[in-house]
């Protein structure tokens, strides 16, 4: 009976159910887009190119492992966890005669892969545009792991000798007998294009270069180890069966066998390292969204019921019970989520491959891990429409519900004076928990643990606005009453509006806070840890001089031609490395002359003291850690390497140098790309001399640490845009919501224009007082929603910086107030315009 009833209304108020429609729909689609980017964290798949020829691929393990045990109770539980390392492990070369005398295996083909990139003549890579490829070197003898054929010339025989890939010659115009100077491990150098192979099956994330196996060995700079080794197995041998007899075989080594998909990871490395990140990045952006549409669906929802409160009145006062009228909200939200779930799921499934996609473009996530859809996402999307939209409309029909029959058309008429006590202490509770959200941030120093807090507590101090709105909205009204009776006669009735009306209102207020609130939060939280790492950084280099490259890095043997008596030459190398499961930034530097180029700040300790087998840390790291000079540091090297290693230092400023500092020998033994990030150079030479001194290192640049700095604020920019994107869906979802609950308000009036135009109120008078209420309202939501981000941003800045000086610029923040302002007057004035086009006298004399 009552789902007949609800679906007659339904049909019978569409443009009244067009709001929660609207915002349940981008609710649903947006947790589809971000529960596909989970599952693709997940479930997506990496396809493998280099090894397609190559049934059976056996590698070294890419992770760190950590098994607990724990009893409790009599019972015995084991926990394993493993977390992905940063650069790629190696295997032992000996293993190949274990491979060889493994039944079943017919050809064991070792493979080598580092960095090697073609540099154009000016310097610059050889790749750029849609189809950047990354650079990698190998052994010829590994080309028939895809396979590459030769298309013209010969197989490299000379250490001088190199085969490109037919899509690199055709780029960079290349043929046998061009010369190609290649920039990879060591210095650069110039090769004699000995031949042009093609793939059998197509190649398109990367670059492939062939040496001879004796320069691919000096290259790769891993004596004894190989990358990986792929397994041909004999004819009429499943690959399958294969991989369980060599797991048996290679046990106690390390190593892992993959087949079929399981030997994408490894090959790409940074697609497999960035399932994690994807997960991380989805799961955020997911539960924000999922708390955001929360509160915008009961705000809508709450607005809705308060539309059709003379209705629902009515049906109270002809015998209707509260259950009843509970399940007919209920029900009717049901039908509305229903809809709105299943379109805004269709939606999120291509929002989410368009957001994908441009985390791709961004850099965040590598084209290679492919975007993953299943139903899962749309289902766990309609579901939660269906929930969020049936708790909103019991929450919002708890009043009108609970009201006696006699009262019913009189509550009608007016709205309450006074907001229910529970409301009040809801809100007066969710401040609180705001509160102790705010205090939990100023004590997180790490960004992992900060960045879902600082969400979570503009969410809920935004809540906790909704449900104290109305008491905010009287007090605003009664602050402004003075200066708006200055305005004239829009000015006096948009006070009494505000006194009169102050729950719809509220309704308005509170996706105009959290707009306001979220948009500082994301726009200023990076910036706020940016800027503190940069001027950390700023203090900390001394140097006179910094050398960076266009290109991968800066060779060794650049920095041996500056290094002198008289000068210093500083080498970083920068990675992460993992202590326990934990990650730490990490680098080396030369320990040379540290002490010229460099001050972190040392607060315990000595810089004079790292060397090879010690390690400087961070206060951060070292309050984490429980270290002290004289420590003894376990953890796991970039490549997974082991090392013990003993505390020599203790340093104030790790946020702008990486929590632990090595020697640069040690940590370039076990990273992918050896090459250092810059040189820091003390000297008393000119720009012009250090500059002809590397002339013969093409891509090399000495610059000032100021422009340096003015670098890294540029890749600081470029990270921030990925975060903005994460988040930017859900202020896009918001600004709409602010567009929706402002039309729905204002479309309720109809009835009160008539009535103030048949007083005597001029078209131009009411539309004066919807935007004197409009700019109150959106005054009163800017003092809150500044108010809500600046606690926040100052909390998050104490937690990571140790200071109260959030990054707040003036012109980005008149620019979302401005925003927030232009939203709010065009959502009032156009439902305005349009219910003013209403005959005054139809309107007053027709009865509902």
């Amino acid at each position: 009976m009552m789902l007949r009833y609800a679906l007659k209304t339904v049909r019978a108020r569409k443009a009244g159910f067009l709001g929660a429609f609207l915002a349940l729909m981008c609710a649903a689609a947006l947790i589809t887009a971000c529960g596909t980017l989970l599952e693709t964290g997940l479930h997506g798949t990496i396809r493998t190119e280099r090894y397609a020829a190559t049934p059976v691929v056996v590698s070294a393990d890419q992770n760190v492992h950590r098994t607990t045990v724990k009893h409790k109770k009599g019972k015995t539980k084991v926990k394993h966890k493993a977390k992905p390392i940063a650069e790629r492990a190696w295997l032992p070369a000996d293993l190949e005669r274990t491979l060889t005398g493994t039944p079943g295996v017919a050809r064991v083909i070792p493979e080598l892969t580092f960095l090697a990139e073609p540099l154009a003549p000016s310097g610059g890579l050889t790749r750029g545009g849609p189809g950047d490829r990354p650079g990698y070197g190998h052994a010829w003898e590994s080309a028939a792991l895809t396979p590459y054929r030769l298309t013209a010339g010969t197989a490299p025989q000379a250490a001088t000798d190199v085969v490109v890939d037919r899509d690199l010659a055709e780029r960079a115009h290349l043929a046998p007998g061009d010369r190609l100077t290649v920039q990879s491990t060591q210095a650069p150098r110039t090769y004699r294009i000995s031949g042009v192979a093609a793939p059998k099956t197509a190649v398109r994330h990367q670059t492939a270069l062939f040496f001879s196996t004796a320069e691919a060995r000096r290259l790769a700079a891993h004596p004894g180890q190989v990358t990986a080794f792929g397994v041909l197995p004999e004819a009429g041998t499943d690959p399958d069966r294969l991989r369980q007899t060599l797991v048996k075989a290679l046990h106690g080594t390390g190593a892992q066998v993959g087949v079929g998909d399981t030997r994408g990871p490894v090959e790409f490395l940074d697609a497999a390292a960035a399932r994690t990140r994807l997960v991380s990045m989805g799961g955020a952006m997911g539960g924000t969204s999922l708390l955001v549409a929360v509160l915008v669906v009961v705000g809508t929802f709450a607005l809705s019921v308060q539309q059709r409160h003379r209705e629902l009145a009515l049906l109270r006062a002809i015998a209707a019970t509260s259950g009843q009228v509970r399940k007919l909200l209920g029900r009717e939200a049901l039908i509305v989520g229903a809809a709105a779930g299943t379109a805004g799921a269709a939606l999120g499934i291509p929002l989410g491959g368009w957001l994908h996609g441009r985390f791709v473009a961004l850099g965040a996530v590598p084209a290679t891990l492919q975007h993953s859809v299943s139903v899962f996402p749309p289902f766990a999307a309609v579901a939660a429409t269906l929930l969020g939209a049936w708790g909103a409309a019991r929450i919002a029909s708890r009043r009108v519900a609970r009201i006696r029959p006699a009262e019913a058309l009189a509550e009608a008429r007016t709205e309450p004076t006074r907001p229910a006590r529970g409301r009040i202490l809801a809100g007066l509770l969710l401040l609180a928990g705001g509160a102790v959200l705010v205090a939990l941030l100023s004590v997180l120093r790490t960004e992992p643990a900060s960045t879902p807090v600082t969400f979570l507590a503009v969410v809920v101090l935004s809540t906790s606005v909704a449900l104290l709105g109305p008491l905010l909205v009287r007090a605003a009204a009664l602050l402004l009453a003075g200066p708006l009776r200055l305005t004239g006669p829009g000015g006096r009735l948009a006070t009494a509006h505000l006194r009169g009306n102050a729950g719809r209102m509220a309704s308005v207020v509170t996706p105009l806070t959290l707009l306001i609130g979220m948009t500082c939060t994301v726009l200023f939280v990076q910036p706020t840890l940016g800027d503190a790492a940069r001027a950390q950084a700023r203090e900390g280099v001394r140097a006179d001089w910094v050398v960076a490259s266009r290109g991968p890095g800066v060779p060794a043997e650049a920095a041996r031609q500056l290094r002198t008596d008289q000068d210093v030459v500083t080498e970083v190398v920068r990675t992460t490395v993992r202590v326990g499961l934990d990650k730490y930034a990490a680098q080396g530097v030369t320990p040379a002359g540290l002490a010229r180029t460099w001050a972190p700040d040392v607060t315990a300790g000595s810089l004079g003291r790292l060397a090879e087998h010690t390690v400087a840390v961070s206060e951060l790291a070292a309050d984490q850690l429980h270290l002290a000079p004289g420590s003894t540091l376990r953890l796991t090297l970039g490549d997974g390497t082991p090392a013990t290693l003993t505390v020599a230092a203790v340093y104030a400023r790790g946020l702008g140098f990486g929590d632990l500092t090595f020697a640069h020998g040690l940590l370039a033994r076990h990273v992918d790309n050896p090459l250092s990030s810059s040189l820091l150079v003390g000297t008393a030479r000119t720009q012009t001399q250090l500059a002809n001194t590397l002339r013969e290192f093409p891509g090399l640049s000495v610059i000032s640490p100021a422009a340096a700095d003015s670098l890294r604020a540029e890749r600081q920019q470029a990270n921030a845009e990925v975060n903005f994107l994460a988040m930017g869906l859900v202020l896009a979802f918001t600004a709409i919501a602010v567009v929706n609950t402002l039309a729905m308000s204002v479309s309720e009036r109809v009835r009160e224009f008539a009535l103030l135009r048949l007083a005597g109120a001029t078209r131009r008078q009411v539309l004066r007082m919807l935007r004197t209420e409009a700019l109150s309202v959106l005054l009163l939501a800017t003092v809150l929603g500044s108010a809500v981000a600046l606690a926040v941003l100052t909390a998050f800045s104490v937690g990571m910086t140790g200071r109260a000086a959030p990054a707040v610029a003036p012109l980005a923040y008149a620019v979302v107030v401005a925003g927030a302002g232009l939203l709010a007057l065009v959502a009032t004035a156009l439902p305005g315009r349009v219910a003013l086009r209403v005959r005054a006298v139809t309107v007053a004399t027709a009865r509902e």
